[in-house]
């Protein structure tokens, strides 16, 4: 299978190419799913403040809170997990993709800039510079895409939880990820971030999240 896949992939363009272009492909599939969930977000970022209250009002009753806090979500056509739904569902491409990139067929045959895409950081320093162009460009991706959370969540007002400066090192797991596995890996982890970061920036100067019903 994933032989067949690489080879009709190779056939379309150069190896290095068709990995840009089968993820970019991919995303813009999903991206529906993307508008949705930040509109979600913008939704419960809105609602912080009515949730706010409702922790106030109904926090010794658990179970009254979460019945609370998920009819004020429903009422406003949003959910806890409208954000997760794009990442879900890209799960399985991300299998595929790993196999893809894993797994000897013609699409690791290529090259970029010279370097294998199926050879491994370690194993050709005679290829240093692509790798560390690679991983200079994974790290200015993921530090930007760091900035922007915060920016994002500074400009929401919300409480943040506790683990946010935590959460917003993850992006740059994508550079020892990238160390480890081939040069293919790497090509698909920049393009799929970059993505990621251009178009959650552009969502979010361009969706406009939902009217908030106010709190009966």
């Amino acid at each position: 299978m994933f032989h067949a896949l690489g080879s009709a992939l190779a056939g379309l363009a150069t190896p290095a190419l068709a990995i840009v272009l089968f993820t970019a492909l991919v995303r813009l599939l999903v991206h529906p799913l993307s508008r949705a969930a930040v509109r979600g977000e913008k939704a419960r970022a809105a609602l912080a403040p009515q949730l706010r209250d409702l922790q106030a009002e109904h926090g010794k009753d658990p179970v009254k809170l979460q019945e609370q806090t998920l009819k004020l979500y429903k009422d406003n056509g949003t959910s806890l997990f409208a954000g997760c739904l794009p990442a879900l569902v890209q799960v399985p491409f991300f299998m595929v993709m790993y196999r893809l990139v894993t797994t000897p067929n013609p699409l690791l045959d290529g090259t970029l800039f010279g370097a294998p895409l199926g050879a491994h950081w370690f194993g050709v320093f005679d290829h240093n510079a692509v790798f560390l162009g690679l991983f200079a460009a994974l790290t200015a991706i993921a530090f930007a895409t760091s900035r922007w959370q915060a920016a994002v969540a500074a400009r929401g007002g919300a409480a943040q939880p506790p683990l946010a400066k935590v959460l917003r090192l993850l992006p740059f797991g994508t550079v020892p990820i990238a160390a480890v596995l081939p040069l293919a890996a790497g090509v698909y982890l920049l393009t799929t971030t970059t993505w990621t970061l251009a178009e959650r920036a552009f969502l979010h100067r361009t969706v406009q999240g939902p009217v908030v019903q106010a709190q009966r």
